[in-house]
């Protein structure tokens, strides 16, 4: 990928990244460390611990996601799992997403178009996606 729209790729990473943690939430809950390695693997850009714990530190403390200690596994990991709260945000937030993709449209006549869910949008970009 040229370096251009990777640039924008990860800029746009970075202001949607709560919603792509939400999002993976949503399908499972999961360990810090599964959801940096599925961004990763997922749409090709690498966020650290630095960015993702902090993130789901303030998505905790805004009762958007919920954890608790998976103690099954070889060693103790912090599991992360959407609440309703965290799910209507999503929902809202999908909606938020289509309006401006339909103004964008109006607005500079170019064809701007987004499935009827941010699930369906960013699933092109999700190798491995559910």
């Amino acid at each position: 990928m040229p370096n251009a729209q990777k640039e924008v790729q990860t800029k746009l990473m970075k202001g949607l990244l709560d919603l792509i943690v939400l999002q993976l939430l949503n399908n499972q809950p999961m360990h810090g460390y599964q959801i940096i390695t599925k961004i990763r693997i997922s749409f090709g850009v690498y966020f650290g611990p630095s960015t993702i714990y902090p993130l789901l530190g303030s998505l905790e403390k805004k009762g958007h996601v919920s954890s608790g200690w998976n103690m099954d596994a070889e060693r103790p990991r912090k599991v992360y799992k959407l609440t309703s709260e965290g799910q209507s945000l999503l929902n809202f937030t999908e909606e938020s997403l289509n309006l401006i993709c339909r103004r964008i449209n109006t607005a500079g006549g170019a064809e701007v178009t987004l499935a009827t869910s941010t699930r369906a949008a960013l699933k092109p970009f999700m190798r491995n996606s559910h």
